[in-house]
Protein backbone atom coordinates (compact mmCIF):
# COMPACT_ATOMS: atom_id res chain seq x y z
CA UNK A 1 0.00 0.00 0.00
CA UNK A 2 1.23 3.47 -0.90
CA UNK A 3 -0.89 6.56 -0.31
CA UNK A 4 -0.24 10.25 -0.79
CA UNK A 5 -1.77 13.26 0.92
CA UNK A 6 -1.47 16.97 0.23
CA UNK A 7 -2.21 19.15 3.26
CA UNK A 8 -2.98 22.77 2.47
CA UNK A 9 -4.25 25.94 4.04
CA UNK A 10 -3.17 29.37 5.17
CA UNK A 11 -0.09 29.85 7.33
CA UNK A 12 -1.10 29.84 11.00
CA UNK A 13 -3.83 27.19 10.66
CA UNK A 14 -1.60 24.38 11.92
CA UNK A 15 -1.13 22.64 8.57
CA UNK A 16 2.62 22.04 9.02
CA UNK A 17 2.18 20.73 12.58
CA UNK A 18 -0.63 18.44 11.39
CA UNK A 19 1.63 17.14 8.60
CA UNK A 20 4.49 16.41 10.99
CA UNK A 21 2.09 14.71 13.39
CA UNK A 22 0.70 12.45 10.65
CA UNK A 23 4.19 11.62 9.36
CA UNK A 24 5.45 10.73 12.84
CA UNK A 25 2.37 8.65 13.62
CA UNK A 26 2.71 6.61 10.43
CA UNK A 27 6.44 6.15 11.06
CA UNK A 28 5.76 4.97 14.62
CA UNK A 29 3.43 2.34 13.14
CA UNK A 30 6.30 0.95 11.06
CA UNK A 31 5.48 2.53 7.71
CA UNK A 32 7.90 4.29 5.38
CA UNK A 33 7.17 8.03 5.17
CA UNK A 34 8.45 10.94 3.12
CA UNK A 35 7.36 14.52 3.80
CA UNK A 36 8.00 17.80 2.08
CA UNK A 37 6.86 21.25 3.23
CA UNK A 38 6.18 24.21 0.98
CA UNK A 39 5.31 27.71 2.14
CA UNK A 40 5.93 31.33 1.26
CA UNK A 41 8.15 33.82 3.04
CA UNK A 42 5.36 35.03 5.29
CA UNK A 43 4.73 33.09 8.49
CA UNK A 44 0.98 33.69 8.69
CA UNK A 45 -1.58 34.43 6.03
CA UNK A 46 0.19 32.97 2.99
CA UNK A 47 -0.19 29.57 1.39
CA UNK A 48 1.22 26.62 3.25
CA UNK A 49 1.33 23.08 1.92
CA UNK A 50 2.86 19.76 2.87
CA UNK A 51 3.10 16.57 0.85
CA UNK A 52 3.33 13.18 2.53
CA UNK A 53 3.79 9.73 1.05
CA UNK A 54 3.06 6.75 3.32
CA UNK A 55 3.94 3.21 2.26
CA UNK A 56 4.19 -0.30 3.66
CA UNK A 57 7.19 -0.85 1.36
CA UNK A 58 10.33 1.01 0.46
CA UNK A 59 9.79 4.52 -0.93
CA UNK A 60 11.54 5.91 -3.95
CA UNK A 61 9.63 8.97 -5.18
CA UNK A 62 10.33 12.50 -4.02
CA UNK A 63 7.29 13.83 -2.11
CA UNK A 64 6.50 16.60 -4.59
CA UNK A 65 3.18 15.35 -5.81
CA UNK A 66 1.86 16.05 -9.29
CA UNK A 67 -1.14 13.90 -8.37
CA UNK A 68 -2.42 12.64 -5.06
CA UNK A 69 -4.73 10.03 -3.60
CA UNK A 70 -5.99 12.35 -0.86
CA UNK A 71 -6.04 15.87 0.54
CA UNK A 72 -6.51 17.71 3.85
CA UNK A 73 -7.85 21.20 3.12
CA UNK A 74 -8.09 23.88 5.80
CA UNK A 75 -9.00 26.80 3.48
CA UNK A 76 -10.76 27.04 0.12
CA UNK A 77 -8.32 29.62 -1.28
CA UNK A 78 -6.01 26.84 -2.51
CA UNK A 79 -8.70 24.28 -3.38
CA UNK A 80 -8.50 24.59 -7.20
CA UNK A 81 -4.85 23.48 -7.26
CA UNK A 82 -5.51 20.59 -4.90
CA UNK A 83 -8.69 19.48 -6.70
CA UNK A 84 -6.78 19.40 -9.99
CA UNK A 85 -4.23 16.97 -8.47
CA UNK A 86 -6.74 14.56 -6.89
CA UNK A 87 -6.80 11.29 -8.79
CA UNK A 88 -10.11 9.59 -9.68
CA UNK A 89 -11.27 7.63 -6.65
CA UNK A 90 -9.38 10.05 -4.39
CA UNK A 91 -10.46 11.60 -1.13
CA UNK A 92 -10.45 15.13 0.28
CA UNK A 93 -11.34 16.02 3.86
CA UNK A 94 -12.12 19.73 4.05
CA UNK A 95 -12.71 22.24 6.84
CA UNK A 96 -16.30 23.16 5.99
CA UNK A 97 -16.26 25.90 8.67
CA UNK A 98 -14.21 27.89 6.14
CA UNK A 99 -14.73 26.10 2.82
CA UNK A 100 -18.47 25.54 3.05
CA UNK A 101 -20.03 22.30 1.80
CA UNK A 102 -19.93 23.11 -1.91
CA UNK A 103 -16.39 22.03 -2.84
CA UNK A 104 -16.25 19.27 -5.44
CA UNK A 105 -13.59 17.40 -7.39
CA UNK A 106 -14.41 15.30 -10.43
CA UNK A 107 -14.14 11.62 -9.61
CA UNK A 108 -13.05 12.21 -6.00
CA UNK A 109 -14.93 12.11 -2.74
CA UNK A 110 -15.05 15.34 -0.71
CA UNK A 111 -15.84 14.95 3.00
CA UNK A 112 -16.78 18.19 4.78
CA UNK A 113 -15.97 18.43 8.49
CA UNK A 114 -16.73 21.62 10.45
CA UNK A 115 -13.27 21.63 12.06
CA UNK A 116 -13.31 25.32 12.99
CA UNK A 117 -16.73 25.05 14.63
CA UNK A 118 -15.75 21.90 16.51
CA UNK A 119 -12.52 23.51 17.76
CA UNK A 120 -14.42 26.63 18.85
CA UNK A 121 -16.87 24.39 20.70
CA UNK A 122 -13.92 22.87 22.55
CA UNK A 123 -12.86 26.38 23.58
CA UNK A 124 -9.80 26.45 21.32
CA UNK A 125 -10.37 27.77 17.79
CA UNK A 126 -6.63 27.38 17.11
CA UNK A 127 -7.00 23.58 17.40
CA UNK A 128 -9.00 23.32 14.14
CA UNK A 129 -5.99 21.82 12.34
CA UNK A 130 -5.91 18.94 14.81
CA UNK A 131 -9.68 18.47 14.52
CA UNK A 132 -9.33 18.12 10.74
CA UNK A 133 -6.34 15.79 11.16
CA UNK A 134 -8.36 13.50 13.44
CA UNK A 135 -11.19 13.50 10.90
CA UNK A 136 -8.82 12.88 7.99
CA UNK A 137 -7.22 9.88 9.68
CA UNK A 138 -10.57 8.36 10.64
CA UNK A 139 -11.71 8.59 7.01
CA UNK A 140 -8.43 7.82 5.21
CA UNK A 141 -6.97 5.30 7.67
CA UNK A 142 -3.31 6.31 7.21
CA UNK A 143 -2.57 6.09 10.94
CA UNK A 144 -4.31 5.19 14.18
CA UNK A 145 -5.73 7.89 16.46
CA UNK A 146 -3.53 6.83 19.38
CA UNK A 147 -0.43 7.15 17.20
CA UNK A 148 -1.50 10.70 16.30
CA UNK A 149 -1.97 11.59 19.96
CA UNK A 150 1.47 10.20 20.84
CA UNK A 151 3.13 12.05 17.95
CA UNK A 152 1.41 15.32 18.86
CA UNK A 153 2.64 15.01 22.46
CA UNK A 154 6.17 14.47 21.20
CA UNK A 155 6.03 17.44 18.79
CA UNK A 156 4.60 20.05 21.15
CA UNK A 157 7.54 21.96 22.65
CA UNK A 158 8.00 22.04 26.45
CA UNK A 159 6.89 25.68 26.67
CA UNK A 160 3.51 24.77 25.10
CA UNK A 161 2.56 21.73 27.21
CA UNK A 162 -0.50 23.61 28.47
CA UNK A 163 -2.01 22.84 25.03
CA UNK A 164 -1.59 19.05 25.17
CA UNK A 165 -5.01 18.29 26.64
CA UNK A 166 -6.94 20.48 24.20
CA UNK A 167 -4.90 19.21 21.24
CA UNK A 168 -5.73 15.64 22.23
CA UNK A 169 -9.40 16.55 22.65
CA UNK A 170 -9.34 18.15 19.20
CA UNK A 171 -7.85 15.03 17.58
CA UNK A 172 -10.44 12.84 19.28
CA UNK A 173 -13.36 15.15 18.40
CA UNK A 174 -12.15 15.23 14.79
CA UNK A 175 -11.93 11.44 14.65
CA UNK A 176 -15.50 11.23 15.93
CA UNK A 177 -16.66 13.78 13.35
CA UNK A 178 -14.87 11.85 10.60
CA UNK A 179 -16.49 8.60 11.71
CA UNK A 180 -19.91 10.29 11.67
CA UNK A 181 -19.23 11.78 8.22
CA UNK A 182 -18.20 8.32 6.99
CA UNK A 183 -21.41 6.79 8.34
CA UNK A 184 -23.48 9.53 6.72
CA UNK A 185 -21.67 8.98 3.38
CA UNK A 186 -22.24 5.23 3.55
CA UNK A 187 -25.92 5.81 4.31
CA UNK A 188 -26.36 8.20 1.38
CA UNK A 189 -24.68 5.74 -1.01
CA UNK A 190 -27.05 2.97 0.09
CA UNK A 191 -30.03 5.26 -0.60
CA UNK A 192 -28.96 5.91 -4.20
Amino acid sequence: MQREVVLTGIGGQGVQLAAKTLAMAATAEGRQVMMSSHYGGEMRGGQTEASIIVSDDRLRPVPILESTWSAYVMHHRYWPGVAARLRPGGLAVVNSSVTGDELTAEGAEVVPVAAGDIAAGLGSPMAAGFVLLGAYVSVAGLARLESLVDAMKELVPPYRTQHLAINEAALRAGAQAGTEAGAARAGSEVGR
